[in-house]
């Protein structure tokens, strides 16, 4: 084995990459069995998401609120928190802004859009902010609170946008004015009216955010310390409630912003809806993908909407089911979360550890300290 092999197989960059490449070959060996050609099906699966301009800039939309809600639940992750809730999050703040972007009249672009954009944002840090504080002050376990705020969320924004907004005769609000679109008028027939906004680069700012924040900054140390171990932190002297909360905040104005670019920059309005989109979900396996680290974060979201987009193609061109393309995406998952079973068949000869030693070892490397 050279040099550069095992410095390869050291790191963990080969995990998602090994993860990935087997969960195609999953795929694969699905389509087989019943029957479809995996080589057509992946080939109009990429066909679909490159082979036009407008096709380029759809998949560039189906990125974008993953990304969003990738980076909300990797955030959270790195304080030691579990934010399942980002769905919900991400649907408050859509709803935000939708309210706003309808009600508020007679205001230049320059001004309606930004105040939207920041009042979703901020609904969406404030919905993550109330399992913060249970989280801090009772401590209610973040999931649990999450699952219960979700379907709060989504049934508290129906009824909002039933008794405020609501278009007459329809199961859907009014049309939010122009002057708070964020919709990109000459991108958009450029890429042949694919539905082209400003959250991409919105969300390439919060990548940028996430990674100074944590890594660059006095506050973003003690998020992780507190993530890393909240009562070695306290004893540092550590505020931990006050972490647990700021971390669920920012995580949910990440999570609000995709939510309100889905409505003021794609369709322009909001739809009572018995389910939610499953964002937030979805973000879960991202940031799970990516290794919670911004860019990881950012490589899987165009992943994930590369597979989500291009499935369309599979089923139209390659008669394939889009089930195919869950199958595809949950095997990646479950091979990045088994990495022993990917590092035991690139290195099989290797003996293991003793679970102390072991232990001791990935403590430390939590820590950086190896």
């Amino acid at each position: 084995m050279t040099k550069w092999s095992r410095i390869f197989i050291k790191s963990n960059v080969w995990i998602p990459l090994i993860a990935i490449v087997l969960g195609l070959l999953c795929g694969a060996i699905v389509m087989w069995i019943g029957g479809y050609n995996a080589w057509s099906a992946y080939s109009a699966l990429w066909q679909k998401v490159s082979g036009s301009k407008y096709d380029i800039g759809e998949t560039i939309r189906t990125i974008t609120p993953l990304l969003f809600t990738g980076l909300s639940v990797g955030f959270a992750f790195r304080a030691g928190l579990f934010n399942i809730g980002a769905d919900g999050q991400f649907i408050m703040g859509m709803t935000g802004a939708t309210i706003v972007g309808i009600k508020l009249h007679g205001l230049p672009w320059i001004v309606h859009a930004p105040i939207a954009v920041i009042v979703g944002a901020l609904v969406g840090g404030l919905w993550g902010a109330i399992a913060g504080v249970l989280k801090s002050s009772r401590g209610v376990n973040e999931v649990i609170s999450c699952i219960m705020l979700n379907w709060i969320a989504l049934y508290l924004s129906n009824y909002l946008v039933r008794t405020l907004v609501l278009e007459k005769g329809q199961q859907r609000s009014q049309m939010i004015q122009d002057s708070a679109s964020l919709s990109i008028g000459w991108l958009s027939k450029a890429m042949d009216n694919a539905r082209m906004d400003g959250g991409i680069w919105v969300a390439l700012i919060c990548v940028a955010v996430f990674y100074v924040l944590l890594w660059r900054t006095k506050q973003g140390y003690e998020l992780r310390a507190v993530g890393h171990n909240a009562d070695a932190a306290k004893v540092a002297g550590i505020d931990v409630k006050s972490s647990l909360l700021k971390s669920m905040m920012i995580s949910g104005i990440f999570a609000g912003l995709g939510g309100v670019f889905e409505v003021l920059g794609v369709f322009h309005y909001q739809v009572i809806s018995a389910a939610s989109s499953g964002y937030g979900f979805d973000g879960i396996a991202v940031a799970l993908l990516g290794g919670n680290h911004p860019i990881g974060i950012l490589l899987g979201s165009i992943l994930f909407g590369v597979l989500t987009y291009g499935s369309a193609g599979m089923n139209f061109t390659a008669n394939v089911p889009t089930e195919i393309v869950r199958i595809v995406i949950g095997c990646i998952i479950f091979f990045v979360a088994s990495h022993g079973f990917i590092q035991m068949l690139l290195n099989p000869r290797k003996p293991r550890r003793s679970s102390k030693k072991k232990g001791a070892v990935e403590r430390g490397s939590d820590l950086g300290l190896g």
